[in-house]
C-alpha cells in the first residue's frame, strides 16, 4: 500500500521540521524519521489505530507530541494532518 500527504499536511510537516531544526540541529531530522516510522506502521496495519472521526484514524508519534491523522482509501493511505496535541481540535476536518 502506498501513502500520500494532503498538500496542507505536507506544509505542516515541513513547518514542524523547520521549527525543530531551529531549536536544535538534527532535531528536525529526528522528527522526520519518527513520522516516517509511524507512517510505516500505519501502512503495515492501517486499521490498528482507533477511529478519530467518521472517515479518519489517529496514530500517535512515540517521541513527539503529534499524531498522524489519516484516511484509508482503496489502495492508499491519505495523510490528512500532522496534528499537535495542544492545537485546536478538528482544524483539519475540511481536508477530508
Amino acid at each position: 500500500m502506498k501513502y500520500v500527504f494532503h498538500p496542507q499536511a505536507r506544509i505542516e510537516l515541513n513547518n514542524i521540521i523547520d521549527y525543530y531544526e531551529a531549536l536544535q540541529a538534527i532535531l528536525g531530522l529526528e522528527f522526520l524519521e519518527e513520522v516516517y516510522s509511524t507512517v510505516c506502521r500505519i501502512i503495515e496495519f492501517p486499521k490498528a489505530w482507533p477511529s478519530f472521526s467518521k472517515s479518519t484514524r489517529k496514530c500517535l508519534l512515540n517521541r513527539f507530541p503529534f499524531a498522524i491523522i489519516y484516511r484509508i482509501r482503496k489502495d492508499e493511505i491519505l495523510i490528512v494532518a500532522i496534528a499537535h496535541f495542544a492545537r485546536k481540535p478538528g482544524y483539519w476536518k475540511n481536508r477530508v
